[in-house]
């Protein structure tokens, strides 16, 4: 991980005024690999804004960041207008093809077959990436499409050095990747598997953005490509059809805005869980003083507004075109203060007290980037192929490696998927339905600043942007927010989940004294799916209208993230 701090743009300087300025002194761009925050930053040279620079820096990302998203995945892209002072989320998230009925992913007994969930044509939803970047290109940026991909097909075609996470995910999933004859052709040289400091160049992949560069979505969705994607598909034993590829479209979504503590917070609808958890987690926290609180009380606070967020999550949340979501509700206060009251501030609950049937009512292996332009104009985005390098299949002649989303959804009500997250009838596959997910792009605003942050990390995305949030509430830096401790509770399993170093002994023994059960790294007497000795890789770029500069901070945790400011 590398932060760069290049002089501000036009010759300004920070301003000292007490009054806040009404536009950043330049720009600020942060993402999980430097050449795509050097893409971002090449663009806005060029006359183009955060929306132009949005395109190049998740085209690059698509390139350099296999293991994490592609054009084979999708995304959400939170947006705000600076001139008229609006948001917008762009829905790109994958939809199920019409051959992805819940019959299709199960084993002779009945139960659910993980092997077609994760892995190969089965597991693909039909690709929402390249829409998404058509759209800002002609709805939002001032830069022709070609302009801003760009930088993208450079990198593709004259290829970068592998880095060790890339090598490390390849060595987990090679069995998968290697059943199929496109993945060979790109992943293997000379029979070999790609290792760390190899130049890594990708062709097929060169053209198809080309393709999409000239014809826009055409250049994807029909034509060379789509054939070429459905033909590949075909072969390893799958189906899609010209017609599904042809009609996808992104939605424009309306954002979920509310306030925590003086902080308006803008974030993202369904088909994410991510916005309507992260208010309920904040709603339900507003009515504490975590700041005067020792570590073990804090947390304990705060994994009881996890615990209920999550459960909600489970029953009630889906794609907003196929399932009546109760948004209205689960975003009300008043259901939040109603959640608050169930909490013991001395004891945790246990998981199986909270009811696991729905009462009645009246979502590493994705990216992130942050962006803030000169004029004011931001971009939150996560994007994503789901784990690590999706499906593993990559059809032949195409370059683009299919995202296995379709594990999103719930395959088999009940049934955790592979990041130990159940769900019902709300979120059933059905063709051309979007699958739930919990990236989670967020802004947030005073009258002081102005922040963009996200962060991968499947299941603990929402609760990694929570901690964030109560940290930047905390007055640290944008840096030091990148690089906070991380800990995590989703409802089932019952446990609390931790990066090393994040609780001192004596935390853990209060937490373990108010009833929590804790899964530690090295911990093997806990169940539950294990927890990992880092997590996520947060990205995050900061306006202070006050002194008028801009910051940024980049996940240390990742060794090529960056953030840079000029």
């Amino acid at each position: 991980m590398t932060v760069a701090f290049v002089p501000l743009a036009f010759g300004q300087s920070p301003s000292s005024a007490s009054t806040p300025a009404t536009h950043p002194p330049g720009a600020a761009v942060a993402s999980g690999h430097k050449l795509a925050t050097e893409a971002g930053l090449q663009i806005l040279r060029e006359g183009g804004n955060a929306f132009d620079a949005a395109v190049a820096v998740s085209s690059t990302l698509s390139v350099v960041e296999p293991i994490s998203s592609g054009l084979g995945g999708g995304g959400f892209f939170l947006l705000h207008d600076a001139a008229s002072g609006k948001d917008v989320m762009i829905d790109a998230r994958e939809t199920a093809p019409e051959s992805a009925k819940p019959e299709a992913y199960l084993d002779k007994d009945g139960k659910l077959d993980p092997n077609k969930a994760v892995n190969g044509p089965w597991s693909a939803g039909i690709p929402g990436l390249p829409a998404a970047l058509v759209e800002l290109a002609t709805k939002h940026g001032k830069l022709p499409l070609k302009t801003s991909l760009a930088p993208a097909i450079k990198i593709a075609s004259e290829g970068f050095p592998v880095y060790a996470r890339m090598a490390r995910g390849y060595a987990q999933r090679r069995e998968v990747m290697e059943r199929y004859p496109g993945t060979r052709e790109v992943y293997l040289r000379g029979g070999k598997p790609i290792a760390e400091g190899d130049l890594f160049k990708q062709p097929e992949l060169a053209h198809t953005l080309q393709l999409l560069a000239d014809k826009g979505h055409d250049g994807f969705y029909k034509g060379e490509t789509a054939k070429k994607l459905i033909a590949g598909v075909k072969q390893a034993g799958g189906k899609w059809t010209a017609e599904e590829l042809a009609n996808y479209q992104v939605k424009q979504r309306t954002p979920i805005v509310f306030d925590y503590k003086g902080w308006k917070i803008t974030t993202v609808p369904p088909p994410s869980s991510g916005g309507i958890a992260l208010a309920s987690m904040l709603q339900i926290l507003e009515g504490y003083d975590l700041k005067s609180m020792d570590a073990a009380h804090r947390t304990h606070l705060v994994v009881e507004a996890m615990r209920r967020a999550y459960r909600d999550r489970t029953f009630f949340l889906g794609d907003p075109d196929f399932t009546e979501v109760p948004q209205r509700v689960l975003l009300s206060k008043d259901y939040a203060l109603g959640l608050r009251s169930t909490i013991n501030p001395e004891k945790a609950t246990p998981s199986d007290l909270l009811s696991g049937k729905p009462t009645p009512l009246e979502d590493d292996e994705t990216t992130h980037f942050s962006i803030i332009d000169s004029e004011g104009n931001r971009v939150g985005a996560t994007q994503t192929v789901n784990l690590l390098y999706g499906s593993g299949l990559i059809p032949k002649g195409t370059g683009v490696l299919l995202n296995d989303e379709m594990d999103d959804f719930a395959l088999k009500p009940g049934t955790p998927n592979a990041f130990g997250v159940m769900g019902y009838e709300a979120n059933a596959p059905k063709p051309g339905k979007r699958p739930l997910s919990s990236m989670t792009p967020t802004f947030m605003d005073n009258a002081d600043k102005a922040i963009v942050l996200g962060t991968p990390g499947g299941s603990r995305i929402i609760t990694m942007v929570l901690l964030g949030i109560l940290g930047y509430d905390d007055g640290l830096s944008a840096q030091e927010v990148a690089a906070l401790p991380r800990y995590h509770h989703q409802w089932l399993p019952d446990l609390i989940e931790a990066e090393t170093g994040t609780f001192d002994e004596a935390t853990v023994k209060s937490l373990e004294a108010m009833g929590h059960k804790l899964k530690l790294p090295g911990d093997t007497a806990a169940g539950g799916r294990g927890s990992s000795h880092v997590w996520g890789n947060l990205q995050t770029v900061e306006w202070d209208k006050r002194t008028n500069t801009l910051s940024g901070g980049s996940d240390p945790r990742n060794e090529v993230g960056s953030a840079a400011v000029e």
